[in-house]
């Protein structure tokens, strides 16, 4: 365990002397300034506002804005674990660094282990403080709070660490520039899957919502994002469930047990594939 806390601590101090977490802090506190500035005008102005019969609007603006900021939580997150993990491998190989750590008594699953361990012990904090620093901010200011209160924020955690993982095993194989650009498609791809079954459920298309759950096997990410999007509604009922349920935010029609089970099987097989493809990669 010497050398896995060894290990972790080396990427962390790559990721300070690229500036990586000052770049991320940035963009956080730029976010969570916007965000709130947007609750104060959105609920300020929610009085003036005449919504159809059997939509709650209170309950459509708290869940809709905080969806959004959910989705914001989810892609920060993306971004701080991609930086962690783009160049773990093939990157650290191709500057000569990563040669005297696999040797011994260190080895590969060890190294592999140790940088996936440092880099959720990294966005796992991360992702829940803006999760729940945005929860606090519409809950203050709008008085409204979402259903499911933990869950969703750790199934954002869970979404990108599967993220840091996918990120980890394409360190095996590509260059670091090829994989941050591959895992950022994967994930742009799984964002709009989603949306298309979204969009699929309102008009009753069956064919796009089989796509979107076959997508949603193949990158669990945005099955997760999905679930999450259901807790915080998950006690409405009525119009204003099935509108927030349209999406893109405040509201999902899919969820359940099933993506968090499929969650954890795909994290073990990417485990799986990442330390074999290390295993026969030559330094």
């Amino acid at each position: 365990m010497t050398g896995v806390g060894t290990i972790v601590r080396y990427g962390l101090e790559e990721a300070l002397r690229r500036k990586v977490f000052v770049v991320v802090l940035l963009l956080t506190a730029a976010f969570l300034g916007l965000y709130a500035l947007a609750n104060h005008y959105a609920f300020a102005n929610l009085s003036g506002v005449a919504p159809p019969a059997g939509i709650d609007a209170r309950t459509f603006a708290g869940a809709f804005i905080f969806g959004l900021a959910m989705f914001a939580t989810l892609f920060l997150g993306v971004v701080l674990a991609v930086f962690l993990t783009l160049g773990v491998v093939r990157g650290d190989a191709e500057r000569g660094l990563l040669q005297p750590l696999v040797v011994r008594p260190l080895g590969r699953s060890t190294l592999l282990l140790a940088r996936f361990l440092g880099a959720v012990g990294v966005t796992a904090p991360y992702v829940l403080f803006v999760y729940f620093a945005s929860m606090v901010i519409t809950g203050l200011t709008g008085h409204w709070w979402p259903d499911r209160i933990v869950r969703p924020g750790i199934e954002l955690a869970a979404a990108v660490a599967l993220i840091a993982a996918l990120s980890l095993l394409g360190s095996v194989f590509l260059t670091s520039t090829a994989n941050g650009i591959a895992i950022f498609m994967v994930f742009g791809a799984g964002l709009v899957a989603g949306l298309l079954g979204t969009i699929g459920h309102a008009l009753a298309s069956h064919t796009l919502e089989r796509a979107a759950k076959i997508a949603a096997y193949v990158v669990p990410v945005e099955a997760l994002y999905q679930d999450a999007l259901q807790g915080i509604t998950a006690n409405e009922h009525g119009l204003t469930k099935f509108v927030l349920e349209l999406g893109p935010f405040g509201g999902a029609y899919t969820g359940g047990v099933g993506p968090r089970i499929w969650a954890a099987i795909y994290l073990c097989l990417i485990a799986v594939a990442a330390v074999v493809g290390f295993s026969r990669r030559d330094l």
